[in-house]
């Protein structure tokens, strides 16, 4: 694949930022893509290795070896023909992907492993402009209805494959926008949501019906009492409903019920979940106006939660005009170079540096939050203390507690759990983790104990990455296909 000594001669070339400076004035995104030249050059640097463990490192099977021998050799289109086979929405896996590919790379048993992600983003930016993406409906309906509930990667990928073999689909979204956590998740300056917007006017011109502001559950109280998991539903819709209307239904909810921290001050004035935080700003960059933002001007701000979503916590918060921003991590600071012996092909544990963090932010690591501590029902600052990990169990570290200043506290620990009130509206079975019980058989896969309701994604496999909700939405699209037709011709 490319030039078989490629890897020898050339060196890997990362995609690159603008100026710090320039960037957090704004919310646009801010990656420098690799231009034709480079992508050549990272394309030619894939080994013909034999066993491409990138594609078993991809959760959708990306054909890799084969889109970067393509891209060096500058046939653009034919790379763009093979990525597109695989993956329905490369520019949201080129942008935000944490590329599990690149790891399973064999030249990153040594060396640094092919820019897999920077060519993704390369081809399909490019194949945009070029005008290659296109709708594709199908030639024969079926007469078959199909009701997709939720509206983020794995409900928008499913809905695009059943509405491609020629069923009738619905896709249901309790928000005002397509999009899911994609849209009000994700920020601006990762994804700008142009992304998603021109993914929904090919689906609709392939028969895809967008309903938003719709929320699927029970008429009554169809999250729970007290939820804060984002809902602006005008309407709602009963599985009664949907059971007469549609003759299969699927499920593609995210994992939105926050892990939260039941410590003293929790009711304090000023802490919040980072989904309460991150959908206002999101809403704001769209243009609409959101009465009592939550903002971090001029506050200290402490993310709780060293992963993804806190990042994107600290990168608004600097463009809002934090004071300081300090993020929490639970567990100890990992080493800056993996053992790649002994973690390759699979995900490495190491530090991991943010372009948030580049732009402004404290990280402490082994440290615990024991009290909030507030005046007058505000919190002004968190009681912490050390941790340490000895025989697999976490211990305070004697003498090691102090008190932070804080004027705004976002809980970004994680999502234990779709809502479980809507999975108990359609009667389905949940596992020990609270997410639906389905297999991924493939005979059978992702059916539930409810006839005709299948579910995937984070609603199955609960809180997980974007590329693997793609995966779900696909391959569940395959099973609702076979359950309708008895027969597939859809992609495992």
């Amino acid at each position: 694949m490319g030039k078989i000594t490629g890897f020898m001669e050339h060196e890997r070339i990362e995609e690159g930022y603008k100026p710090i400076e320039e960037r957090v004035k704004h919310y646009k995104e801010f990656v420098v893509g690799l231009d034709e030249a480079q992508a050549k050059v990272q394309g030619a640097r894939c080994m013909d290795c034999g066993t491409p463990f990138c594609n078993s490192g991809c959760p959708v099977n990306n054909i890799i070896p084969d889109f970067n021998d393509l891209v060096y050799r500058a046939d653009w289109q034919s790379a763009f023909v093979v990525l597109d086979s695989t993956n329905n929405f490369p520019e949201f896996t080129g942008r935000i992907c944490p590329a599990p590919c690149e790891a399973a790379c064999v030249l990153n048993v040594n060396d640094d492993p092919v820019g897999i992600k920077s060519i993704e983003h390369a081809i399909i930016d490019r194949a945009w402009d070029e005008g290659w993406v296109a709708a594709r409906p199908a030639k024969h309906k079926t007469g078959k209805k199909v009701a997709v509930v939720g509206s983020g990667p794995a409900g928008m990928a499913a809905a695009q494959q059943l509405a491609r073999v020629g069923h009738d689909v619905t896709l249901f979204e309790k928000n005002d926008r397509i999009g899911g956590l994609l849209r009000y998740g994700i920020p601006d300056f990762k994804m700008e949501k142009v992304h998603i917007d021109r993914r929904v006017e090919q689906m609709k011109a392939e028969g895809v019906t967008f309903r938003t502001g719709v929320m699927v559950g029970a008429a009554k109280d169809p999250l729970g009492k007290g939820s804060k998991v984002t809902n602006w539903a005008k309407e709602t819709v009963t599985p009664e409903q949907l059971d007469k209307e549609f003759d299969a239904v699927l499920l593609t909810g995210g994992a939105e019920q926050s892990r939260d921290l039941p410590v003293p001050g929790r009711d304090l004035d000023g802490i919040h979940f980072a989904m309460e935080f991150l959908p206002q700003q999101n809403k704001i960059n769209a243009g609409d106006k959101v009465k009592g933002q939550l903002r971090a001007d001029g506050k200290h701000v402490i993310v709780i939660g060293g992963g993804d979503t806190g990042s994107d916590c600290v990168g608004t918060s600097n463009r809002h005009g934090a004071a300081s921003v300090t993020q929490f991590e639970l567990m100890p600071q990992p080493p800056e170079e993996e053992n790649r012996p002994l973690t390759w092909p699979y995900w490495p544990y190491k530090l991991r540096t943010s372009s948030s963090h580049e732009e402004g932010c404290e990280r402490e690591f082994a440290i615990s939050t024991k009290e909030f501590i507030g005046e007058k029902g505000k919190v002004t600052g968190l009681k912490t203390v050390r941790v340490e990990w000895k025989d697999g169990k976490m211990v305070e570290v004697a003498g090691s507690e102090q008190v932070l200043k804080a004027d705004l506290v976002l809980l970004a620990m994680g999502f234990v759990s779709p809502v479980a009130n809507v999975l108990d509206a359609f009667g389905v079975e949940k596992d020990a983790r609270g997410n639906a019980k389905a297999s991924v058989d493939f005979i059978g896969g992702y059916a539930t104990n409810v006839p005709k309701v299948f579910a995937a994604g984070d609603i199955r496999r609960g809180q997980s990455l974007v590329v693997w909700a793609i995966r779900e939405g696909r391959q569940a699209a395959r099973s609702v296909d076979e359950f309708l037709m008895g027969f597939s011709d859809l992609p495992r």
